[in-house]
Order: structure tokens, then sequence, then C-alpha cells
């Protein structure tokens, strides 16, 4: 399945003969009881390069849209399986990747020049006040136009869940410094090093000094 998808408002059953495209839903279509998109996205539907994130396959992306006047909510999972390259052994493996994601859409700001005004010397000048902005845990996203352009934000969020220093498997041996061999493979044919012993280190030093 690509990513046209049929729509389905909550409470109400399955209507294959309406079609949209899952990515670019259009705000006419998120009624008072919201709307339900569900559907497969690819890498390449989403913007995603190598470099970003390796997809193993598409992506199911299951989405509620709802709207409070022109503010639309947007929540929903994203499952698939990625492509990761262990930081130890640099082998790549097969994992899940699955997040649940809420973000917010406000309309695009518009950019209005301000407008000239006579400055008025006899009055004091007022200190500007400091507004705290308001403390929201979803992250805003903007939109123009009758509709709304998901891919930018799924692609942003599949990037987010990337882990910072994925691993194999938790006891991943890593390589060789000395040969580059994968020790989860066996062992190598180089002599194991002598383990450090602080105190030795320094009695040489203060051999060394007399």
């Amino acid at each position: 399945m690509s990513q046209r998808d049929a729509i389905q408002a909550p409470g109400a059953g399955w209507s294959p003969e309406v079609m949209m495209d899952l990515l670019t839903p259009h705000l006419a279509d998120i009624t008072a009881d919201g709307l339900s998109l569900t559907g497969d996205v690819t890498a390449e539907e989403l913007g995603l390069v190598e470099a970003d994130t390796q997809l193993d396959g598409a992506l199911a992306v299951g989405l509620d849209l709802s709207k409070v006047e022109r503010t639309i909510c947007v929540t929903g999972v994203v499952e698939g399986t990625a492509i990761r390259e262990c930081v130890r052994c640099l082998t790549h493996f097969s994992e899940p990747l699955a997040f649940a994601l809420r973000v917010v859409y406000e309309p695009e700001p518009k950019i209005v020049p301000p407008a000239a005004k006579r400055v008025d010397h006899r009055k004091k000048a007022v200190e500007p006040v400091e507004v705290e902005p308001d403390e929201t845990d979803d992250e805003i996203y903007h939109y123009e136009g009758d509709h709304l352009e998901l891919a930018p934000m799924l692609r942003e969020q599949v990037i987010l869940s990337n882990p910072m220093h994925p691993l194999c498997k938790d006891d991943c041996a890593g390589l060789c410094p000395h040969c580059g061999k994968n020790l989860n493979e066996g062992r190598c044919a180089c002599p194991a090093e002598a383990p450090t012993n602080p105190f030795q280190i320094l009695r040489n030093v203060k051999t060394e000094q007399k």
C-alpha cells in the first residue's frame, strides 16, 4: 500500500471509496470528530536518506488529527524496521523502530512590517515587560494554505528516534584494537595485553626520580 490510503473518522467504518494523500491531508477533512489516517510510507516519500536513517521496508503510520479553531493536534504511532550500525563492532543489524508522536500545527505566522510611529519625547520610556512563553510538551510545526505537509514532520521524528549509541547486543565485544577482528566471532591471534597496574607505574616514577 502506498501513501494514498483510506480515511476513517473516529467511530465510523472504513470508506474505501474516499481516498486522499496520507502525507497532505486537507484541513476541511478534519471534522469535529477528528480524522484518522493509516497507511504505509517509504523513506523516499519522507525524504529520508541513508545518512538520516536506513529503513528495511516501509513504515506503518497511524495518525489521529483533531482541530481547535486553527490549531491542529496530530497524535499517532510509527512502526517499522531500521538498519543500524553497531558503534562497537561496526556491523549492520536490524532493529524494530517504533515510537509515538504528539505534535501541534499552527498557521504560519505572517510577517507584517511595523507601522511608522511618531515619537513623543515628552513621554517617559516604558521598559518592555518580558512575557514567559507558554509551557507545552508538544512540538510545534506550521502550515500554510488548506492542507498539512506531514512528510517533513515525520522525517524529523524518525531521525529524532535514532539511538545515540546503537549496539547489536548489550554485551557486544567490539573490534580488536590491533588487528580489527570482530571479537564477537571469536578471539583473534593478537597476544593479550597485561593489565596495567597503576601502583607499578607510580613505583617506576619514584625510582626514576631517585
